[in-house]
């Protein structure tokens, strides 16, 4: 089966750099994997993102050696399993709240007798190889979101749920659940604790840590303080930002 680069990236030690694909094609999805990312990751949660749109994009980023990753649009099995066939080497499950809610998803992730992930690997087959079935379970990588005062509540028991590879924060849901506003990028305020906490929750139970933010600055911060994974922005945003930035420049020249 084809290495997952993730995992051979956290065995050395190093952090790995996520691209972020809400834009619904595969042209799109192909830019962003070619631009250096370790990982890129389609959002089925938020975002225009069907499974079929999903389909072409992780097609779209296996033209590189970019490790294909999905987030999940709720804690389902099948959704979970679909796009594990699809080719996903990974997946983002948001809303994880408590060890039986972890142990389903990584339930969903795995085959038999680790789990309950059915076999039909259509596309998995010839993106992970031939002897795919064999080796799936420990390769594809599982993160949990942390994104509620349950979860926070629920955290070292989530962390230590057998064959989940770490946990990854939903900074804004996390705000909100803890009554401050939707931000994502905290460098100071009440969240930056609850930050901490959970990648220490996760470096402690021997797990990976990661995070989503909104700009490279606020990722170079999180990587110096250990996180194993950051998610720094997305096509959307990327597209925004770049093409304001471009009108602003031209209207003041």
């Amino acid at each position: 089966m084809r290495p997952n680069r993730l995992r051979e990236i956290w065995q050395s030690g190093q952090p790995a750099l996520n691209g972020w694909c809400q834009i619904p094609h595969s042209l799109s999805t192909e830019v962003m994997a070619h631009q250096g990312w370790d990982c890129v990751t389609v959002d089925l949660q938020h975002s225009g993102v069907s499974e079929a749109d999903a389909l072409t994009m992780l097609q779209a980023i296996s033209t590189t050696d970019v490790v294909p990753m999905a987030r999940a649009p709720w804690n389902e099995p099948g959704v979970i399993m679909r796009l594990l066939d699809a080719g996903a080497y990974g997946i983002i499950c948001p809303m994880v709240n408590n060890r039986a809610e972890a142990e389903a998803f990584v339930a969903a992730c795995r085959y038999p007798p680790d789990g309950i992930r059915s076999n039909g690997p259509f596309r998995a087959l010839m993106y992970g190889g031939s002897d795919y079935q064999a080796h799936a379970n420990a390769e594809i990588v599982t993160l949990a979101m942390i994104e509620t005062q349950e979860a926070m509540a629920n955290l070292d028991e989530i962390a230590a749920t057998q064959g989940l590879d770490g946990l990854y924060i939903g900074p804004s849901d996390l705000s909100m659940a803890h009554g401050s506003a939707p931000v994502l990028d905290h460098f100071d305020g009440p969240i930056v604790p609850l930050i901490a906490q959970i990648r220490e929750a996760a470096h402690a139970a021997g797990k990976v840590a990661g995070l989503h933010g909104a700009s490279a600055q606020y990722a170079i911060r999180m990587i110096s303080e250990g996180f194993d994974l950051v998610t720094p922005t997305s096509d959307v945003r990327l597209v925004a930002t770049g093409a304001a930035q471009m009108v602003a420049d031209i209207k003041a020249g």
